[in-house]
């Protein structure tokens, strides 16, 4: 089969399209023929050896849309010929993939292989971050930075379905305001003007944010705190500006004021289980188009490294995917 390997850290020098063995499955996996699969942050900072580097050569790649065409002896919920979305165990930019069975999840009808591919990553993480971590109430005003991206594009619709009285996003470009608005912001402010706290405030009537969603860390995730307001949450799942943010404890206890922190990966390898129920909340969701997973670009498995450069420049919105069977996306 072939399939994308990462050769050397470093620069998209180092991904080339090759010609691997088909990977063989435990009893309790499956094999997955991939229809598309997405381009995430995370695969940018692993090309680098910043995140979860382990031994070169390895396929990146988190989340998967396809067919089943094999399954383990001790597997009792999937069988051959299901159309499914999956997390594989190792990598996903290829045209076969194994996934454990509990990372593995039916994709219901009315759902095409493109919107599933696009959909596991930000629409899972998004719905855990506002249900389990947030636990948002209805009525509260939320801040999202990064607004324009896969995972912020979502975060404001689930924002706004789960009962968000007012949604504020941030973005890191004048170019990116409109598609936050398009998926539905109130309004839009730049993290990178470093009076958005004060903006955050003006906004709200002086009451602040009750909620903040940080996947950028540093500077933004300081100031966000001064944005916060008492009884506030600072979500904080990313550093994709590569900088540590630091807060003082005084910050927090008269003002009963929280910074959380959450992790899709560490969910997957620690509480994997927990993923199902998400994944039964989330799906009629995108099956009744209430949410709608935006797809900024398409890139052929060949071109997976103009995919990276396209993400790494900060110029992409919505999700980037990469169609690895063009005719099952079709279907």
């Amino acid at each position: 089969m072939q399939a994308v390997m990462v050769t050397e850290w470093g620069s998209t020098d180092g991904m080339v399209l090759m010609e691997v063995d088909r990977p063989s499955i435990k009893a309790h996996q499956v094999l997955i023929k991939v229809a598309a699969t997405s381009v995430n942050f995370a695969d940018i900072k692993t090309r680098h050896g910043k995140k979860g580097a382990g031994k070169l050569p390895y396929i990146p790649g988190l989340d998967v849309a396809g067919i089943v065409v094999e399954v383990g002896n001790e597997v009792t919920e999937f069988q051959v010929g299901q159309r499914v979305v999956a997390f594989p165990s190792q990598g996903s930019y290829a045209e076969y993939v194994v996934a454990d069975e509990v990372l593995t999840y039916v994709l219901p009808d009315g759902i095409d292989f493109e919107t599933a591919a696009a959909s596991p990553i930000v629409a899972f993480l998004s719905h855990k971050l506002i249900v389990d971590v947030a636990r948002l109430q209805k009525g509260e005003k939320v801040v999202i930075h990064a607004a324009a991206g896969g995972v912020g594009t979502t975060l404001i619709q689930l924002a706004k379905l789960m009962g968000a009285g007012m949604v504020i996003g941030t973005v890191g470009s004048p170019e990116k305001k409109e598609v936050a608005l398009e998926a539905g912001a109130d309004h839009v402010l730049l993290y990178t003007d470093e009076v958005f706290s004060y903006q955050v405030h003006e906004i709200t009537g002086g009451k602040g944010a009750d909620v903040v969603f940080d996947s950028i860390s540093g500077q933004v995730a300081e100031r966000s705190l001064e944005c916060l307001a008492p009884y506030g949450r600072l979500v904080h799942f990313g550093n994709s500006s590569g900088e540590v943010g630091s807060f003082r404890t005084v910050d927090f206890h008269s003002s009963c004021r929280a910074v959380l922190g959450f992790s899709l990966g560490t969910t997957r390898q620690k509480r994997p289980a927990s993923l199902k129920e998400t994944a039964e909340q989330v799906f009629p969701y995108i099956v009744s188009r209430q949410l709608k997973v935006k797809i900024g670009k398409r890139f052929l498995l060949s071109e997976a490294s103009q995919a990276h450069e396209w993400v790494e420049s900060r110029k992409s919105t919505g999700k980037v995917l990469l169609i690895v069977d063009e005719e099952l996306c079709k279907n």
